[in-house]
């Protein structure tokens, strides 16, 4: 097993980062020219969500870290991997943003010799979601690094990252895995049966979080059932009104049980920590910290209900773009083949010219939600652009 399996699709990709290790390496051997041509200090690795950035950054510093330059079974692999590896730094956020506060602590790291791998390795797996103060403390590390420092940092697309920090990063882009690859991974790691895999791998459209998801657990397949259900529910204005109210809670209740069990832990922790309920805890200090904490986990559920509901947009823009193939008759295969007769039924009361509206007033909407816009009002203006009336 290589470090490099759970990247579904991504050959391109792996070799790129496989001729990295071995440049990687021969630098350390003192080797010069050619022989390290292949390698540098700064990487920014983007692709499609669920594409496997995070995997790929966690990946290549699992790899540089290997004598054997990514086995996937030594030690040093599967502490990077797992994230307890001393000289390899993962952060990440559920939070709408990453602070500067946390981007000086993985600079303060990332000035360090390496304590026991052959490199610091920082991995920056939500390079999007910096602050403008984040990025700018980021940049000067960047442009003058460590000697044994490499930075690795993921995001949707290159325009995501500010252009000072991506002008000095080497660029790799991972693509849409195709859906037979996701499939065949489906079925051969998790031993789902054929049938569901290929349904799971066209519905997640190449999200392999989302195909794991959809082909273990059938709440989440009925989850998406009920949202697919919306276009053919739209019958009146009422009715948009409903279905947009009706997206929002549910969203809203799946992000409440999915941080539910999380907070609850955190804030044992915390406690814990703090010493609340003995003698040596300090009242004030124990306040601040606790409602620091719970400003945070009301951050991530914003976060967490911002990120179902455009999976539901997502799963929404798939079902009228098959609508659309069918009425151009382009013989594509359809996402969501199990609905043709659905399908083909709205694309016959229906224009290509509506349903291409109907798909920018899904894209609007997901703008709309990502750039603050209070999430009912931005469904409601949705649901009505989606009313045939």
């Amino acid at each position: 097993m290589r470090v490099w399996d759970d990247l579904v699709g991504q050959g391109p990709a792996v070799a790129v980062l496989e001729k990295a290790v071995v440049a990687a390496a021969a630098g350390m051997r003192g080797e010069r020219g050619a022989a390290v041509a292949g390698m540098t200090h700064a990487w920014l690795i983007t692709g499609p969500p669920g594409s496997g950035r995070s995997n790929a950054g966690r990946a290549f510093a699992a790899a540089l870290q290997c004598a054997n330059q990514g086995c996937g079974e030594c030690n040093e692999c599967r502490t990077a991997l797992s994230g307890a590896h001393p000289d390899v730094s993962l952060i990440r956020t559920e939070l709408l943003s990453i602070r500067v506060s946390e981007i000086r602590e993985l600079i303060r790291r990332a000035a360090m010799s390496p304590t026991q791998g052959r490199w610091q390795v920082m991995v920056v797996e939500d390079a999007d979601r910096l602050t403008e103060q984040a990025a700018d403390a980021l940049l000067k590390s960047i442009e003058e690094p460590s000697p044994r420092t490499v930075w690795v940092l993921c995001a949707p697309t290159v325009e995501d990252v500010v252009p000072t920090i991506r002008s000095r990063c080497r660029l790799l882009v991972l693509r849409t895995p195709p859906v037979d690859a996701v499939a065949t991974m489906l079925t051969g790691k998790l031993g789902v049966d054929p049938e569901l895999a290929g349904f799971a791998a066209r519905a997640a459209q190449g999200h392999i979080g989302r195909a794991r998801a959809l082909a273990r657990d059938h709440e989440v397949r009925d989850r998406r059932t009920k949202v697919l259900e919306v276009p053919f529910a739209l019958r009146d204005l009422g009715a948009c009104l409903k279905a947009a109210q009706q997206l929002l809670e549910a969203a809203r209740e799946e992000a409440k049980a999915s941080a539910a069990k999380v907070d609850e832990k955190e804030r044992a922790e915390l406690e814990q920590a703090l010493g609340v309920g003995t003698k040596g805890a300090k009242p004030r200090e124990a306040n601040a910290a606790l409602k620091e904490l719970d400003e945070q986990q009301k951050a991530r559920a914003k976060r967490w209900e911002r990120d179902v509901l455009d999976r539901s947009l997502v799963d929404l823009i798939a079902l009228y773009r098959d609508v659309l193939m069918v009425q151009t008759r382009s013989g594509a295969e359809l996402i969501n083949a199990e609905l043709r007769p659905n399908i083909e039924q709205l694309a016959g009361r229906t224009t290509p010219e509506q349903t291409i509206r109907r798909i920018d007033a899904l894209a609007a909407c997901r703008e709309a939600i990502e750039t603050n816009v209070a999430p009912l009002l931005a469904l409601e203006a949705m649901t009505i652009g989606l009313f045939e009336g």
